[in-house]
């Protein structure tokens, strides 16, 4: 095995009303054989839930609960990693939480991060959504080790502070899985650009994870799954329809870039800081 390679599947599908529809549609893609030669699975956000706010109540479940139980089976029976994209997590204080559980080879949960900057927004008179109205949101940036280097989640709407990305790369990280949806005024505009923008400032690769475009829910996806590398490439990019997309990236290419473009050591650390609470 080439510690340096990863190969990552993004599955890119329709969410349905149903949460156990959807566990039994992921348990189905990941059964295909399709995803055999993957290392890490990734999900999109809120991928056995709607998008919409007044839902998230209704579908949360606690850690451990069944979706979490599925997650960990899947990623055990077929020995994969899985980021887990995100879920509605119910904390024992009855708050909702826009959460991603990932998952190591042997089914062990190895990271939780929680959605930490909420989608309240007022696009112009087009879009009106307001997370806040039901979850809250998470407090912490951190990163995983796995067997080939440090990683980190982020969620979502997470991408578009800066500071999101930048923690995790100063922690180590040389990968980070951005869950997300973003809908079809926001999508067409800063989805692609997002993604390149923080590949490049952090030298790292950037995983982009959407649910299938459809155009019957209440909230429209984007879609277009993508992969984004330290040089601003674009690795691979679906498109708006139901599938899975493949992708191989290349650590020793992070350390490459970083050689030839030493960002991380040229920061000016007596002028200006960025540290975690």
């Amino acid at each position: 095995m080439d510690n340096n390679r990863i190969r990552i599947a993004c599955i890119q599908h329709k969410v349905l009303t149903d949460k156990y529809d959807n566990i039994e549609k992921l348990a189905e893609l990941v059964g295909t054989g399709e995803l055999d030669d993957a290392d890490i699975i990734s999900l999109p956000e809120m991928w056995n839930c709607p998008y919409k706010t007044e839902l998230f109540p209704e579908y949360a479940e606690p850690e451990l609960g069944d979706t979490w139980l599925a997650m960990s089976t899947l990623a055990r029976k077929n020995c994969k990693y899985i980021v887990g994209g995100s879920i509605p997590e119910l904390d024992e204080s009855g708050r909702v939480y826009n959460t991603c559980y990932v998952f190591d080879r042997s089914g062990n949960q190895i990271a939780k991060h929680r959605k930490v900057h909420l989608f309240d927004i007022y696009a112009h008179g087009q879009q009106v959504f307001k997370e806040s109205d039901t979850l809250t949101g998470g407090d912490s940036f951190g990163t995983f080790e796995t067997e080939w280097c440090d990683m980190a989640v982020n969620i979502c709407f997470d991408i578009r502070f800066p500071e999101s990305a930048r923690l995790p790369a100063l922690a180590g990280a040389k990968v980070i899985f951005n869950p997300a949806a973003f809908n079809m005024t926001t999508g067409p505009a800063h989805w692609e650009l997002g993604f390149r923008q923080r590949a490049v400032e952090n030298q790292l690769y950037m995983i982009g994870t959407s649910s299938a475009r459809d155009p019957e829910a209440g909230y429209i996806a984007y879609g277009h799954s993508i992969v984004t590398d330290q040089w601003g490439n674009i690795v691979m990019e679906m498109d708006e329809k139901p599938g899975i997309g493949m992708a191989e990236i290349d650590l020793e290419y992070v350390e490459i870039v970083r050689r030839k473009l030493p960002l991380m050591s040229a920061r000016r650390t007596d002028v200006y800081e960025v540290t975690a609470k």
